[in-house]
C-alpha cells in the first residue's frame, strides 16, 4: 500500500524544500526582497516565506513567474534532485550514505548568500561550472 505524505504527518516533502531553497538562494543571489518577488508574481511576501521553506508547494504557474523573475529556466530549481517519485522518497533508506551534520540550513549563512551571490556575479557559464567542480574537489578531499 502506498503511504501518502502530509505536512501535518511528516513535514514539508524534501522536493518542496528543496525547491524552495533554491529559489531563497536565487533570489538572494540577486538581492531581491521576498516582497519584490511576491510583488512580481502576485503573492504576499509571506507566502514566498513559505514557499522558500517548503511548507506550500509552489504550483506549476508560480514556479514558471519566479523562474522568469529570478531569470532562470524551470529545470534550475531542481537542479541536483534525483527523479524520485513520492513513494521512493517516503521509502528511501539513507542509511548507507554519509550524512553531513549541519547545525542549521547552510543557505541560511550570511557566507554562503556571498558565495552565491558572488558565483552568480560570474557571467561566464564555463567559468561558473568550473568553480563549481573546483568547489565540488575540494569538499570531497577534505571528506
Amino acid at each position: 500500500m502506498r503511504r501518502r505524505r502530509t505536512i501535518k504527518d511528516d513535514g514539508p516533502d524534501p522536493i518542496d524544500k528543496y525547491v524552495g531553497s533554491r529559489v531563497r538562494a536565487r533570489r538572494v543571489g540577486l538581492r531581491i526582497s521576498q516582497t519584490k518577488l511576491g510583488e512580481a508574481i502576485g503573492v504576499t511576501f509571506q507566502q514566498v516565506q513559505k514557499y522558500e521553506n517548503g511548507t506550500n508547494r509552489i504550483g506549476a504557474s508560480n514556479l514558471f513567474k519566479i523562474s522568469k523573475t529570478l531569470g532562470v529556466d524551470v529545470s534550475f530549481f531542481f537542479e541536483g534532485v534525483e527523479n524520485l517519485d513520492e513513494s521512493e522518497i517516503v521509502n528511501l533508506d539513507l542509511s548507507d550514505i554519509p550524512q553531513v551534520p549541519f547545525q542549521e540550513d547552510p543557505m541560511s549563512s550570511r557566507e554562503a548568500i556571498e558565495l552565491m551571490h558572488n558565483y552568480y556575479r560570474v557571467t561566464d557559464e564555463d567559468v561558473r561550472k568550473r568553480l563549481s567542480q573546483f568547489v565540488k574537489t575540494l569538499a570531497q578531499s577534505s571528506s
